[in-house]
């Protein structure tokens, strides 16, 4: 993601401890604050790094964290109902399902979320996915009103499972109040620290039950709830969806 640096402010709304520097939000450093109030080009930092990547850096794909396979991008804020923040120009915010919930549960058939206009409260499950007969609601991150839904999910919700952190964003808002519910979420070491703990505690639900785990080469499986539906549906979006 590459954030215009004339076009910050719904960042400098954020508490001064949640402000990713931009280098970080894309991609190119670990989570680090900004402490300039995003003027850059009076920034120290951002001179140093901006002579030294020039010369060093090779553009790629944004960075990554990954927990046994679990995937999880920098500058991406984390709810622990296993949604994702991204903070958009104007200030907008994107949403989505984390790879960890999509590979729990496996591929969807849809995810349903809130038509245009309609007004949503953080922690309160207003998105749906939908495999088969089985039903799990999703808890919106934040507060404030739908501007876009991707209405390709309701069709195509697999589209989530292939590429959760980009085509399969499922609504925009404009936040209600962004500043306070943000310290509700989580980022980069902090998130990493979380989805491993949530890794952990899947382990022990499978142990319990005595079966392997679903894994591709020693990291988490696409499908966990297709291949260990002892496991229970209502049992791993109550415990892990928290909804």
């Amino acid at each position: 993601m590459t954030l215009s640096r004339t076009d910050t402010q719904a960042l400098k709304i954020l508490p001064f401890s949640k402000r990713p520097c931009l280098h970080h939000l894309e991609g190119r450093i670990p989570f680090k604050p900004c402490t300039n109030d995003y003027l850059c080009d009076r920034c120290e930092f951002d001179q140093y790094f901006c002579d030294e990547y020039s010369v060093h850096a090779v553009l790629g794909p944004v960075k990554v964290l990954n927990v046994e396979g679990v995937q999880f991008p920098h500058g991406y804020y984390l709810h622990a109902g296993h949604t994702w923040v991204r903070i958009e120009e104007g200030s907008m915010v994107r949403i989505g399902i984390d790879d960890f919930a999509l590979r729990l549960l496996g591929p969807v058939d849809r995810i349903e979320a809130p038509l245009l206009g309609k007004a949503v409260k953080q922690g309160e499950p207003h998105m749906v996915i939908r495999r088969g007969e089985y039903r799990a609601g999703v808890l919106s991150p934040l507060s404030g009103v739908v501007t876009a839904m991707n209405a390709k999910l309701r069709e195509q919700g697999r589209a989530a499972n292939e590429d959760p952190y980009a085509e399969g964003w499922v609504m925009t808002l404009h936040p209600q109040n962004l500043r306070k519910e943000i310290k509700a979420l989580m980022i980069a070491q902090e998130a990493e620290s979380f989805l491993a703990q949530e890794v952990d505690h899947l382990h022990q639900l499978i142990e319990e039950i005595s079966v392997p785990l679903a894994a591709d080469g020693g990291t988490l499986g696409t499908d966990v709830f297709g291949a260990m539906p002892q496991l229970g549906w209502e049992r791993l979006t109550r415990t892990f969806l928290r909804a």
